[in-house]
């Protein structure tokens, strides 16, 4: 078995809420991994000779910030190829898809599998260890397979999404006709990728979820179809996954469509349970809340997605007060446009500090008080990465990633407390100072006990031949509808 030691690091915040009478932030602490697990953690004073010497390879980590991975809970990692488009760089969400849609028509399998491998890279480099991955177009003969030989090659934990869109603009949907498929067929791919390539073990690397892309580009049958297929692999924790609630467009067309709003509709489709996780919910409401508290369902939260659409502010202290899990996303590399999880977290906890602070006066005990009156309590640096970690692993129903402890799976990122960003704030809180910091790089990020970044380098792809291959198709996508 491979053996790994993070030997000395100045912190490693292990958000292990099992055990809080050690500690969740050790400092001059140690790790050891055996294979890909970790095996033991704590005070470097304290950490057995026999492991020091068992240790095939040694990081020497004095100066360092050791983070369990971030887990990414909803993307879109072809659209790298259409980040920052002219067309679109001022719509809102109808308007942005309607303008990339005729492009993201020539996708081709080679385009997924390069765009899906950029968009590891990034997630990989900025401390991410586990992703899914919302794929919902497959022209020109592209398959999930596409995305998961991508994430074999540069060694991420993946969670790969059957995505699927069957109601075009003929039958009152938001895509193009040419980009829907027939419900049996997705059904049946659908089937065949579980039955391929899902793993429910302890440290599973690859898992299937089925994801129909939204209420205005599926049909009530396939929705319900798509909950009873994945239900039907019991105990195999096969996920249902959608985006829900995103802006007052998906409002105004639940209630027009369906005479119900997007938590009622989900409700009655059987799309609630603690299987299920929804992407961005900015506009749920406290009845939607309620639904999604009382039933366990998940919340990927997208705050860099949800400025750039101007979609609006989702209520995420209101959730997480009622109990619902909720994790961050990047969300589609053509709407955020990036795919930097630390960075995402700093969003996230400066978002939900300006969202308070614009919320209308409440009278409380006879008495006013502001919206900003928790000022910025509403949203801590450690509430930021605790939904970056452990919740973005609970939404993706994985006990197994999240945090760091003996049994857990290897992966973590460490950060170099020495750089330039964290000068004058790590001294004081190394954990905190990663957020309220300019956005760092990960020196090291290990998945599965393997060390798939080294020194803020990949060491799984050639990133500069992988990056020419990725511009030169992303051109090719682009002026075949020009």
């Amino acid at each position: 078995m491979a053996t790994l030691l993070i030997h000395r690091a100045t912190c490693i915040a292990t958000f292990d809420h099992s055990d809080p009478a050690r500690g969740r932030e050790w400092q001059d602490a140690s790790l050891f991994v055996r294979d890909n697990l970790i095996e033991w953690i704590g005070c470097s004073a304290e950490l057995p000779t026999t492991l020091r010497d068992a240790a095939d390879e040694t990081i020497d980590a004095r100066g360092h910030l050791v983070m369990p991975g971030l887990v990414n809970t909803h993307h879109h990692m072809y659209q790298s190829l259409t980040r920052a488009v002219p067309a679109v760089q001022n719509a809102e969400l109808f308007g942005w898809l309607r303008g990339l849609y005729p492009i993201w028509t020539g996708l081709t399998p080679e385009m997924v599998q390069v765009s899906t491998q950029v968009a590891m890279a990034e997630l990989l480099m900025s401390g991410c260890t586990t992703s899914s991955d919302h794929l919902y177009l497959y022209p020109n003969g592209v398959q999930l397979e596409d995305s998961i030989e991508a994430a074999q090659a540069i060694g991420m934990r993946f969670v790969a999404t059957r995505g699927s869109m069957s109601v075009g603009q003929s039958q009152g949907g938001l895509p193009p006709d040419s980009v829907v498929e027939r419900e049996d067929a997705i059904l049946n791919d659908s089937q065949r990728l579980i039955e391929t390539w899902h793993d429910a073990h302890h440290g599973a690397m690859l898992q299937i979820a089925l994801a129909p892309c939204s209420p205005f580009s599926v049909s009530t049958g396939l929705m319900k179809d798509s909950a009873a297929l994945a239900r039907s692999f019991k105990g195999q924790g096969v996920r249902l996954h959608t985006h829900l609630a995103e802006n007052d467009h998906d409002i105004a067309y639940s209630l027009a469509k369906f005479n119900r709003t997007p938590a009622q509709y989900a409700q009655d489709l059987g799309w609630l349970g603690d299987d299920v996780w929804h992407a961005h919910c900015v506009k749920l409401d406290e009845d939607g809340i309620s639904l999604f508290a009382a039933s366990r369902t998940g919340v990927a939260h997208c705050p860099c997605s949800n400025m750039r659409l101007a979609s609006g502010i989702a209520p995420v202290r209101r959730l997480l007060d009622a109990g619902v899990p909720v994790g961050l996303g990047v969300d589609g590399s053509a709407s955020n446009d990036g795919a930097h999880m630390v960075g995402e977290a700093r969003q996230a906890l400066l978002l939900a500090r300006v969202g308070r602070a614009m919320q209308a006066p409440e009278l409380r005990d006879g008495k006013t008080f502001f919206g900003c009156d928790l000022g910025p309590a509403e949203m801590t640096a450690r509430d930021a990465l605790q939904m970056a970690t452990r919740g973005g692993a609970q939404v993706l129903g994985r006990s197994d990633v999240g945090h760091l402890a003996p049994g857990m799976c290897a992966d973590f990122a460490l950060f170099d407390l020495r750089t330039l960003g964290f000068a004058g704030g790590a001294v004081h809180d190394p954990v905190a100072s990663l957020l309220l910091c300019a956005s760092a790089q990960a020196a090291y990020t290990v998945v599965n006990g393997r060390v798939v970044v080294r020194q803020g380098q990949l060491t799984t792809v050639d990133l500069g031949p992988l990056l020419e291959r990725h511009n030169r198709l992303a051109m090719q996508l682009a002026q075949a509808v020009a």
